[in-house]
Parts: C-alpha cells; sequence; structure tokens
C-alpha cells in the first residue's frame, strides 16, 4: 500500500522544526529513522498530514557525556552506541540491549529517541530507559522541559510530549564502576518483536549491599512496565539466590500479556519471571558477585 498524502517539511534547524509542528499541532509528525512510522503510514495506521524531517539538522546528531548524564540526539542512530568502543567499555545495559535491537539494518536507520517517542508495547529502549531511570528533554511553546521516563511514557504508543512540541534528546545517568547492567530477551528469529524482555540495572555499596536497581519489563502488556516491588526488594539488602528469586517472582505480578502466535498469556508471564531472574543474576556476576 501506499501511505495517504501528506504534507512534506525538511527542516533544518530546531526552530524550522518546532515552527512547523506549532503551526500544525497533532496534524504534524516528527520524522527521524522512520524505522516504524514509514511501515504505519505505507499501511495507513498513521496518517499525518505534515512530516517534518529533521535528519538535516546535525544540532540533533550527538552522543556524549555531561554533567553527570550521556546524552543521546534525537537523530543518533541505535548502531552509534552499538559500535562505540567507550560505550562497550562502560555503558553495559545499553552495549546489551543495542545489539539485539530488530536487525542490523533498523539499527543503522533507527534512533534511540524516536524508538522511545513511538512507545511500542514491546520497544527495547523504552525498557532500557526504564530501568536506567532516563530522562527525556522536550521542548514546547514554554521552552525546554526534562520529563522523567516514568512520566514520559504515558500508554500504548502515547508519550507525554504534547501538541506542537518535539523530544530533543535522551539523558540516561553515568553508571559508576559500581553499576552493571543486562538485558535479557526472548525472539523467535533475529529482527523480530521481543515474546518477552527484561532490562536490569544493579548499583552495590561499598560493603556489598545493593544501593540502587533498576528492574523493567517489555512485550509484557500494553506499555513497558518498571517492577518497582522488585527494585524495593532489593535495595538495602545482601545478594542471594532467595533474594533474586523473590525480586523475580513480582514480575509476573504485573505483566498482562496478550496471547499471540509468540506464545499463551500464562507463558509469557512465567518468562517474565524467567528473564528478571537471568537479568539480575547477570548484572551481578558483572559486578563479581556470585549469589
Amino acid at each position: 500500500m501506499f501511505p495517504a498524502s501528506f504534507e512534506y517539511v525538511r527542516a533544518h534547524t530546531t526552530d524550522e522544526a518546532f515552527a512547523a509542528l506549532q503551526q500544525h499541532g497533532f496534524d504534524g509528525r516528527v520524522l527521524a529513522g522512520g524505522q516504524s512510522l514509514i511501515p504505519a503510514m505505507r499501511y495507513r495506521l498513521a496518517r499525518p498530514a505534515v512530516l517534518v524531517d529533521i535528519n538535516p539538522i546535525k544540532d540533533l546528531e550527538f552522543l556524549k557525556e555531561e554533567n553527570g548524564f550521556l546524552r543521546i540526539g534525537a537523530t543518533t542512530r541505535d548502531a552509534a552506541l552499538e559500535f562505540a568502543p567507550w560505550i562497550l567499555q562502560r555503558y553495559s545495559l545499553i552495549t546489551a540491549v543495542s545489539k539485539v535491537v530488530a536487525d542490523p539494518i533498523v539499527r543503522h536507520m533507527g534512533t534511540v529517541v524516536g524508538s522511545v517517542c513511538h512507545n511500542d508495547p514491546a520497544g527495547d529502549w523504552t525498557a532500557t530507559s526504564l530501568a536506567s531511570r532516563a530522562v527525556m528533554v522536550v521542548r514546547g511553546k514554554n521552552g525546554l522541559r526534562e520529563v522523567p521516563i516514568d512520566e514520559f511514557l504515558v500508554d500504548s504508543y502515547t508519550t507525554a510530549v504534547e501538541e506542537g512540541e518535539m523530544a530533543l534528546e535522551l539523558k540516561i545517568p553515568i553508571p559508576d564502576a559500581h553499576t552493571q547492567g543486562s538485558y535479557q530477551k526472548i525472539e523467535r528469529k533475529v529482527g523480530d518483536y521481543a515474546t518477552c524482555a527484561a532490562a536490569v540495572q544493579i548499583s552495590l555499596n561499598a560493603d556489598g549491599t545493593i544501593r540502587q536497581a533498576g528492574i523493567a519489563i517489555t512485550a509484557a502488556g500494553p506499555i513497558a512496565m518498571r517492577v518497582a516491588a522488585a527494585e524495593a526488594m532489593l535495595v538495602g539488602q545482601k545478594p542471594s539466590l532467595e533474594l533474586i528469586k523473590a525480586a523475580a517472582a513480582e514480575a509476573p505480578k504485573i505483566a498482562s500479556p496478550n496471547a499471540d502466535q509468540r506464545g499463551s498469556s500464562e507463558y509469557k508471564k512465567d518468562m517474565t519471571r524467567v528473564l528478571v531472574g537471568r537479568g539480575i543474576t547477570e548484572a551481578l556476576q558483572r559486578l563479581g558477585v556470585n549469589a
């Protein structure tokens, strides 16, 4: 199929892009990687009246550390994170997820910010953003605002980006030397949507107790979800097999996956338990802890 007719705006600055979005409101959509938007338009699941192409805006293509955050610009491709040596050395959670997002072709076109803004219920970057406690920077008519990821992800394919606004960058807290992560994903084949997946990030105190835990599951409901009860259970505790099992058992309690060709709802729920347990175990192993 062919998309419905639309107007095309090629923006060369953020001011141009913002002006176009302000003019057209919800009838306008931002085009960055287009790996989700273009297929949706082809099948007429999305019918924007105006497509605002931000790819010419070089100021939005960046990947850098600043003021305690890893900053990922709106036109930065997934592959930039996958192959950056310093990301591979220091960001274990990001490294793990960047290798399993869709397939290599998509990763060379798709953008991290675009994926989070698309907010697919089976999205990899949304769960990763929750586990790492990311913040989205959004430009609106009143200037810039920073939205914590838990507030940014509203519902399936819906975010806190309001009419006429645009997301400019994703900010992820820089992990210290006592922080490691893991991404566990089940998929039928390379490039397929996740049957189930879990993102985990663990930080330890000097005495070996858990300082902070970030745990999120995706493809387990209408939106990627933080397993807050599991996080709270881990913090302040010494890692143990019994503790990991108890924390992992919290995931199925909030999961509400649909049955489809990838598996039954019961199977997917149980997989949230399995994958969260594996994720916690692997993150701890990377920290030198064998529970």
